[in-house]
């Protein structure tokens, strides 16, 4: 067996085994918040699995002092078939906690997570959300030394958001405790992590001061910058192919400029005749922050070759990186294709002549229509 290949996504390798974590050596202090940072298949979530020993290293070693939290990914260390009220207290138990003083926390946890109709229904009657909101208010409130959180906060509202990143930082400045992070949110991880860790392709690349990884990370996600892609993705139904998603410039030297207009291309092979299949495609920006999303209508396709575009405005997008992913589905139900991240394109801001040359702040930057008119007085 060929064991030692780089666990690179993006290429074929010759061997069946890869090493998910290569070389990881690394100390977190006592009240210390670590963001970890990287693109998806770095290695993020197994490190924290193995932090939080839900894995085992296949070599190496880890010494963990106190009792640890985790928060890996929707329904971790939940029984579905319990009540929330019931999983508190499971939960509780696990971390080694009397049965009352997980019931001075109790109120305090339900009053957190905003699920108190729902506390004495079986969680697998969640949504998504609410499982999350219940897990994380678990984990921050049962006074484990140490927390760790993977990116399932996405899964959260905007507000529900800003009172877990709250929260972790009361609990490390306030409370003393040590918070590992996980995030693809680069605002979330710089307001709350003093220090973070750079992964590429299960290695560890840097480790400093927050802004400073964060500015080599957006460097890195630019050196990746894809226009097309040929991996094949069969839908979750056998009747779609997604050939290649292609980004295209108006110009000859295939640059991307903020004030030119844009196509994005998706090709497929259907391979019998079918009905309402439409195309959405997401948009993020270098933060990670979702842009916008558009959809299609729902088109009737007979079996053979297609092309979709998309054209994309001039003066729409900024000078930055914007990360694309594609998905397919029927009649607006769930996917078929999900392809997360399939293009990576930069926009380089337009020179304007010897009177300005610079970056607008903001996520998006259109070109908006003005009149001025003069009023007599």
């Amino acid at each position: 067996m060929k064991i030692g290949e780089v666990n690179d996504r993006t290429a074929k390798g010759d061997s069946e085994y890869v090493w998910a974590l290569k070389d990881i050596n690394f100390e977190v202090q006592q009240g210390e918040v670590l963001g970890i940072i990287g693109r998806n298949g770095a290695g993020k979530s197994t490190l924290l699995k193995i932090l939080s020993r839900t894995t085992a290293p296949t070599t190496g070693y880890v010494k963990i002092k106190g009792r640890v939290a985790s928060l890996l990914e929707v329904g971790t260390g939940f029984h579905p078939e319990l009540s929330g009220r019931d999983n508190i207290f499971l939960n509780g138990a696990i971390l080694g906690m009397t049965r009352r003083e997980i019931q001075s926390k109790f109120d305090e946890i339900v009053d957190f997570a905003g699920v108190e109709r729902y506390i004495d229904t079986p969680v697998k009657r969640y949504s998504s959300g609410m499982y999350v909101r219940l897990a994380f208010a678990v984990a921050a409130h049962l006074e484990p030394e140490i927390l760790i959180v993977d990116e399932v906060l996405a899964v959260g509202d905007a507000e529900f958001q800003k009172k877990c990143l709250g929260k972790m930082k009361d609990v490390s400045v306030n409370q003393g405790r040590t918070v590992l992070f996980v995030s693809h949110n680069m605002k979330a991880v710089q307001n709350l992590c003093p220090k973070s860790i750079h992964m590429i392709n299960g290695t560890i690349n840097m480790i400093g001061k927050s802004p400073d990884i964060i500015n080599k990370y957006e460097n890195n996600v630019i050196e990746y910058n894809v226009f097309r892609t040929n991996k094949k993705v069969t839908s979750s139904d056998g009747k779609i192919d997604l050939i290649q998603a292609e980004y295209k410039s108006n110009n000859k030297k295939n640059q991307f400029l903020a004030g030119e207009e844009s196509i994005l291309s998706i090709s497929i092979l259907s391979k019998e005749k079918q009905s309402g299949i439409a195309f959405e495609v997401f948009v993020y920006d270098n933060f990670g922050t979702l842009v916008f999303t558009e959809y299609t209508e729902q088109y009737n396709l007979n079996a053979g070759a297609y092309e979709i575009a998309c054209i994309l405005p001039a003066y729409f997008f900024n000078a930055q990186t914007y990360t694309y992913s594609i998905g397919i589905s029927r009649n607006y139900q769930e996917f078929i294709i999900k392809c997360d991240e399939i293009l990576i394109i930069t926009f380089q801001e337009p020179i304007y002549g010897e009177g300005y040359q610079g970056v607008h702040p903001g996520i998006v930057r259109p070109q908006l229509k003005w009149e001025i008119e003069n009023k007599i007085l």
